[in-house]
């Protein structure tokens, strides 16, 4: 008995699928599957026809997706939160008849597992271009380096395929394909993916990469990228766009990265870019820090992981807690976005320890973090030692996201280290973090932000993580909103903004002017727990932005939000909202204090809404 039918003619007509099931820390990294458009580039000239859906986006069924396209074959890339929707994907993509293939992370370190459902014909493992070009143009995997697959009952995996060395050689992702619109955080942006270099020198315990890469670093040249780049700006039609090299360590090779921002610096693009790096070479690399930030490279995400030596020796991270401080100024003194994440429930980690971070954090200066669970993906050192202890207690995939506790800690539990994440989040982005983030802007851009436009991003900001924390925490979201409250309430807001001055960072002189001397308060409220925003005002200044728990009795203008009441479809109304919002502001004096902050609040808007206007030709 030979291979099925299936296997026996050349693969003509393929189909390329993003599953549902992208959550947590790092999906933001992975917002297009830019993994596919290579893939697709790769293998477009011998094929009949080549698509990508992305299940995420696209708002057709499945079925009809196979209807219209009848693909012969169906690969689908995906991290582990995507397992079981893609077994789901799978099963329908049999019952048409297309043969199922996976790749990614996830398949690569399982494919055992993977190849134990029917619904799984091939699992492709590490780099997928040269083995999808093979699998296609012969047929068969069999003979196929790096692929996996089953045969009479048994499963093979033929000998593992050499890393692509020329990575000039690869085709660009093949954008042209997209049937979507992927836009930036703010909805208004144009984004984008780009990589400069594949694999990464640490060897972190947690991390997947080791697994893809065993610590080898390859890159592009820097005229390759540049090339690139500009094809991606006229994909755009030279719109304002956000890129991400996601690489996983871009400043691995810093002469090259120097030299790819000499040549952006040729060029007018209206192009912000971001990049994943490591603490120590941004602290060890100083000019080259300030000529990426030069070069439009402004946004930088470090993995600081923790503040403690025995955290960092643990996960092999390699990196030093000097490096952190050193890497964040260098960040700051050239306007750019340090940004870093934080492990939190490691096996030895105490309550107390997690505490900490989002205080160390606010000192090193970060202007972003984000604080992930401590997961361990399959292929990980990290999972194959908790594995051989029984300590893994969580089965299904769809919690290894980075924010639920998915092993037993030593010394807490599942519950409190899901907490602890709200609390860290809540700790660090109060509003001195956004503050912050403004006052190091100025830097580079050279003016201060609009307050319209500032409280607009921040609606955005805090609409971003409700909805994503209401997914994610679905069992228990009520109480994690408690635990957020509770940590909000911090004297640093105060000490901050009053040395800083928010007059200072933002555009508000018309707003002052309008409003005159108040102490408005904003107050949250949840059951029992009541934290209370108190903005005490000039006729020229902000004095200082106050964030305390309960609420205090001399305010002029107060603002009160029930989340609860919130929270009922019934309020949806938003006639009703002005009114219950400013509900205790019913005196006449009051009452015109409040009609002040009305118009104030409409300038901007106003403004703001100019601002945006197009010019009229």
């Amino acid at each position: 008995m030979g291979l099925p039918l299936v296997f026996q003619v050349p693969f003509r007509r393929i189909l390329l699928v993003k599953p549902t099931g992208r959550k947590g820390l790092s999906f933001s990294f992975d917002l297009i599957p830019i993994g596919l458009e290579y893939v697709a580039a790769y293998i477009e000239d011998a094929v009949d026809q080549v698509h990508i859906v992305d299940m995420e986006l696209d708002r057709r069924k499945f079925q009809y997706c196979l209807n219209f396209y009848r693909p012969d074959l169906v690969g689908i890339s995906l991290s582990a939160t995507e397992h079981n929707e893609t077994l789901n994907l799978a099963k329908v993509a049999k019952k048409n008849g297309a043969t199922t293939v996976v790749g990614g992370y996830h398949p690569t370190s399982v494919p055992d597992l993977m190849l134990s459902h029917p619904q799984i014909d091939v699992v492709i493992r590490g780099e997928g271009e040269q083995t999808m070009r093979e699998l296609v143009e012969q047929g068969t995997p069999e003979d196929v380096l790096g692929a996996s697959y089953k045969k009479n009952g048994k499963v093979i995996h033929n000998e593992d395929r050499p890393r692509i060395e020329n990575l000039d050689s690869i085709p660009f992702p093949a954008r042209r394909l997209r049937q979507y619109a992927y836009k930036s955080a703010d909805r208004t942006t144009d984004c984008d993916v780009i990589m400069m270099s594949r694999g990464c020198s640490g060897l972190c315990s947690f991390c997947c990469e080791p697994s893809m890469s065993t610590g080898c670093l390859r890159c592009r040249s820097p005229e390759n990228v540049m090339k690139e780049i500009l094809e991606m700006a006229k994909f755009h039609a030279n719109k304002p766009v956000s890129v991400i090299f996601a690489d996983p360590n871009f400043i691995g090779n810093p002469r090259k990265v120097e030299r790819l921002c000499d040549l952006l610096m040729e060029h007018d693009l209206n192009i912000e870019f971001g990049a994943l790096v490591r603490a120590d070479m941004m602290a060890n690399n100083p000019q080259t820090v300030k000529k990426m930030c030069q070069a439009g490279i402004v946004k930088f995400e470090m993995g600081i992981e923790s503040p403690n030596v025995n955290d960092l020796q643990s996960t092999r991270k390699g990196v030093a807690t000097k490096f952190h401080k050193q890497a964040v100024k260098n960040i700051r003194e050239n306007g750019g976005r340090a940004g870093g994440t934080f492990v939190i429930g490691l096996p030895d980690q105490t309550e107390d320890e997690i505490k900490g971070f989002p205080v160390y954090a606010k000192e090193i200066g970060l202007t972003a973090a984000a604080f992930g669970i401590a997961t361990p993906f399959p292929g990980t050192e990290f999972y194959t030692e908790l594995d051989k202890q029984g300590l893994i207690f969580e089965t299904n995939w769809d919690n290894f996201d980075e924010m639920h506790s998915v092993f037993k800690a030593n010394h807490l539990t599942k519950q409190t280290i899901e907490e602890l994440a709200t609390y860290c989040m809540a700790k660090f982005w109060n509003i001195d973090t956004f503050i912050d983030h403004e006052l190091v802007s100025q830097k580079r851009t050279r003016r201060k932000k609009p307050i319209a436009d500032f409280i607009q991003e921040r609606s955005l900001n805090l609409g971003f993580m409700a909805n994503n924390g209401n997914d994610l925490q679905k069992g228990n979201f009520g109480q994690h909103i408690k635990t957020f409250l509770e940590a909000y309430a911090d004297p640093r807001v105060e000490e901050y903004t009053r040395t800083v001055g928010v007059h200072e960072v933002l555009e508000i002189t018309k707003f002052l002017r309008i409003l005159g001397p108040q102490k408005i308060q904003c107050t949250l409220n949840l059951d029992d727990t009541t934290v209370s925003f108190v903005f005490k005002t000039t006729s020229t200044s902000v004095e200082y932005i106050r964030a305390t728990l309960g609420r205090a009795d001399d305010s002029t203008i107060n603002l009160d939000v029930d989340l609860n009441w919130l929270a009922n479809p019934a309020h949806s109304n938003l006639l009703k909202m002005p009114a219950y919002l400013f509900k205790n502001n019913l005196s006449l004096k009051k009452l015109g204090r409040t009609f002040r902050l009305f118009v104030a609040a409409g300038v901007e808007v106003l403004a703001s809404n100019l601002r945006a206007s197009p010019p009229q030709k």
